[in-house]
């Protein structure tokens, strides 16, 4: 079986084929970006819009088969921003009407979760979920991923995006904030773990008024990191404890950073706990990962019919049955 997928959620316009084999045949992707400031919805879904096309064409030379060798369908449905669902949405409309196949619809969170599937045998474990607007410590319990601590405000992502914004490194903000934090010294920030969540604005704000204080942005991208990232893990710990698994999945873009890594796998080796973070190709949003889910997903029975294609902005993690 040969899948054709699309993501297309917020910043990253993507196009994959995979197999049930987990065999990658295709992957094709290209970000939206800013000098400066964050990403603004409308300007992603034109980049979407302008860029679907162009990497469908490239998808398929370098799978090297043609449309009508296509099984399936997957598209991401949510959760995003609507302005890019909807162009996403739009594009899988008028392939599914030319090719008469399949189509399935994706959690992006949840297709992120499973991504670790392509590369780990992992059997049951503790997922940390670190995204742009999704952070959560996530246990699959019966048919559904409940979630176990997640944030109250923002994204451990958006987070520091918005300081980067703030501070005038541009978007996205989390790849120069870990460069900067190799530079930097602790600064004292607000740390804020309620039971099994965590609260970000506040140290946001903090850091962005140091910034404005003469603060240097080193220091603050240092303290930063190290805060944020102490309470993700001494969550992700307490659920390890809680459910008695062996072993914790990093998944989400924010998976790609260092220092995050390091503090998790000195936790996991610490209570003898393996530790695996999906590596940076596939940890930030791609279509390989919403390919492999809707693979998943229709072996399971699952498909739309064409007049049912839909998007769903604010489609939660737990909202979804795990029939497969």
């Amino acid at each position: 079986m040969l899948c054709l997928s699309f993501e297309g959620t917020a910043h990253t316009c993507a196009v994959a084929i995979v197999n049930a084999k987990k065999q990658i045949s295709a992957d094709q992707r290209d970000q939206y970006t800013t000098e400066k400031g964050g990403i603004i919805p409308n300007e992603a879904a034109a980049h979407h819009k302008k860029l679907f096309p162009e990497l469908l064409k490239k998808a398929l030379l370098e799978a090297k088969v043609k449309s009508s060798e296509i099984d399936l369908i997957a598209y991401s449905r949510g959760p995003g921003l609507p302005p890019c669902l909807h162009e996403t949405l739009n594009f899988t409309k008028y392939l599914a009407n030319e090719l008469k196949i399949p189509v399935v619809g994706v959690n992006h969170s949840v297709a992120h979760l499973t991504s670790a599937e392509l590369l780990y045998s992992v059997k049951n474990p503790i997922y940390v979920y670190a995204a742009g607007p999704n952070t959560q410590i996530i246990s699959l319990e019966g048919k559904r991923f409940r979630i176990m601590g997640e944030v109250l405000s923002i994204g451990v992502g958006n987070a520091l995006d918005k300081f980067a914004r703030e501070v005038g490194l541009g978007f996205p903000g989390g790849p120069k904030v870990e460069q900067l934090a190799k530079n930097g010294k602790y600064v004292e920030l607000p740390y804020v773990v309620k039971g099994m969540d965590i609260e970000l604005s506040g140290i946001i704000t903090k850091a962005i008024d140091l910034h404005k204080k003469g603060v240097v942005v080193e220091d603050l991208c240092f303290s930063l990191q190290e805060t944020m990232f102490a309470m993700l893990t001494e969550v992700t710990e307490r659920a390890l404890a809680h459910t008695q698994k062996n072993e914790v999945v990093l998944v989400g873009g924010v998976a790609a950073n260092k220092r995050l890594c390091e503090m998790l796998d000195i936790m996991c080796r610490e209570r003898d706990a393996k530790f695996y973070a999906v590596p940076l190709k596939y940890s930030g949003d791609q279509a390989v990962m919403i390919a492999w889910q809707g693979i998943k997903q229709f072996n399971a029975g699952d498909q739309i019919h064409f007049e049912k294609l839909d998007m769903n902005p604010l489609w939660r993690t737990d909202q979804v049955e795990v029939i497969w």
